[in-house]
C-alpha cells in the first residue's frame, strides 16, 4: 500500500465533540485498495464489493469520500433531519468491557481504552436541510464509479404531532435526498438513544407501515431500506415484515444492543439511560438476527434483502453474514479504529 501505517491514517478522535469531527474530516487516503472478483449487489444496484459502512461514522462529504477510498463501496450519509439537531454531549464513544451480548443484560462496564466494543451516544444530530443536501450532491458527484451512496433520514417528533405528520417528516427529507442525488435512501427506524418514536419505530409495525408506505410512495423506484434494531423473537419479525415488506427493498440488521452503561465507581454514566452498544460485542446477535429475517423473509415470500451490520472486523465475519443471508456486509466500529479494515478483508476475501 501506497499508505502510512494504521496508526498514521486520520480517524474520528472519540475525545473531541462531534462538531469538531466534523468540521475537521480527513481528505481521502492514497493507499493501494485490493482488486476484487465476483459481481455484488445492494438493492439491486450494481456494486463493487458487499462491503459498505453504515450512516454512524460518516458525518458529511468528505467522510464518505475518505472512506470510499479506503475500500468501501456502500458509503450511509449520517442520518438527516428536516431541522437541525445538536449532539450529545461527550463521551459519545465510552468504550465498554464485554463479551457477546444477547439483549438480557442490564448494564456492562465502562472502561478507559478501546477493547472492541462501545457505547455510542450521539442522539442522531444533524445539520440544517439546506447544508446536508448541498454536501449529497457535491459528495455524489465526486464517488467513483462502482460505489454508491445511501442517505439515512430520520423524523424529527413535534409536540401534538400525529403519525402521519411524523411520516410526512420522513417524506420530507427522503424526497430532498433523492433530489440531491442519493442511490438509495435508508429510514432510521431505531435509535436506543433517543426516547421518541423516531427512534422505536421498528417496535411499532403498524406505525413503521404507515411511514413506509409513505415513503415508498414519495420515492418511487429509488432503492429503499429500513434500519431495524435489535429483535429475537420470531413473532415480532413476522408481524413487523408482514407490515413492511411489501414497501421495502432491503433492512439493515442490527442498529445495537442497549444497555446501561456503568463506572468503576458503580455510578450510571448517561443519566442512567440505556446506550446503543455497537462492536464486536453485537456480532453474534446481529448475525442471528440477520439469518432470523432471512428465514421469514423466505416464508413470506417477500422480494427484500438484507443488510448485515454488527461487530465485523475480519473475513470470517464478512462470510458469516453472506451465509446468514445478507446481501450488503456494513462496518463502523472495526472502521473508525482500523481505518484500512476494509483494505485487509478485501484482500484475503476477494484478492485474486
Amino acid at each position: 500500500m501506497n499508505s502510512s501505517p494504521t496508526e498514521a491514517l486520520p480517524r474520528y478522535d472519540r475525545t473531541r465533540s462531534y462538531a469538531w469531527n466534523y468540521e475537521n474530516a480527513p481528505e481521502s487516503a492514497d493507499v493501494d485498495v485490493p482488486p476484487i472478483s465476483g459481481k455484488w449487489t445492494f438493492c439491486g444496484l450494481p456494486v463493487d464489493s458487499p462491503l459498505g459502512m453504515p450512516a454512524g461514522p460518516l458525518l458529511n462529504g468528505k467522510w464518505i469520500l475518505y472512506y470510499a477510498s479506503l475500500g468501501f463501496d456502500v458509503l450511509t450519509y449520517k442520518t438527516a433531519r428536516s431541522v437541525a439537531r445538536e449532539c450529545f454531549p461527550l463521551p459519545n464513544l465510552q468504550p465498554v468491557a464485554v463479551g457477546q451480548l444477547t439483549g438480557g443484560e442490564v448494564h456492562v462496564p465502562a472502561i478507559a481504552e478501546m477493547a472492541g466494543s462501545w457505547a455510542v451516544s450521539f442522539g442522531m444530530p444533524s445539520t440544517t436541510p439546506d447544508v446536508w443536501r448541498a454536501d449529497i450532491e457535491k459528495t455524489r458527484d465526486q464517488l467513483p464509479k462502482g460505489k454508491l451512496l445511501s442517505v439515512s433520514v430520520v423524523g424529527t417528533v413535534q409536540d401534538g404531532w400525529t403519525i402521519d405528520d411524523l411520516a410526512a417528516d420522513y417524506v420530507n427529507c427522503a424526497r430532498w435526498a433523492v433530489d440531491s442525488g442519493a442511490d438509495c435512501i435508508e429510514t432510521n427506524f431505531s435509535c436506543p438513544n433517543v426516547a421518541t418514536c423516531d427512534g422505536q419505530l421498528f417496535q411499532q409495525p403498524d406505525d413503521a407501515a404507515t411511514v413506509t408506505e409513505a415513503v415508498r410512495k414519495a420515492i418511487g423506484s429509488t432503492p429503499y431500506i429500513v434500519k431495524v434494531g435489535h429483535l429475537t423473537d420470531a413473532g415480532e419479525v413476522a408481524t413487523l415484515l408482514g407490515k413492511i415488506g411489501a414497501y421495502v427493498d432491503s433492512l439493515a440488521m442490527t442498529n445495537s444492543v442497549a444497555a446501561q452503561v456503568l463506572t468503576s465507581d458503580d455510578e450510571l454514566l448517561f443519566d442512567g439511560q440505556p446506550r446503543g452498544i455497537c462492536g464486536d460485542a453485537t456480532r453474534l446477535a446481529s448475525i442471528g438476527q440477520t439469518r432470523l429475517f432471512a428465514e421469514t423473509i423466505r416464508a413470506l415470500k417477500l422480494d427484500a434483502q438484507l443488510i448485515g451490520v454488527g461487530g465485523v472486523s475480519t473475513a470470517a465475519h464478512v462470510r458469516d453474514y453472506l451465509a446468514a443471508g445478507a446481501e450488503s456486509v456494513h462496518i463502523a466500529t472495526a472502521a473508525m479504529v482500523d481505518p484500512l479494515i476494509a483494505c485487509r478483508i478485501r484482500s484475503e476475501l476477494f484478492g485474486d
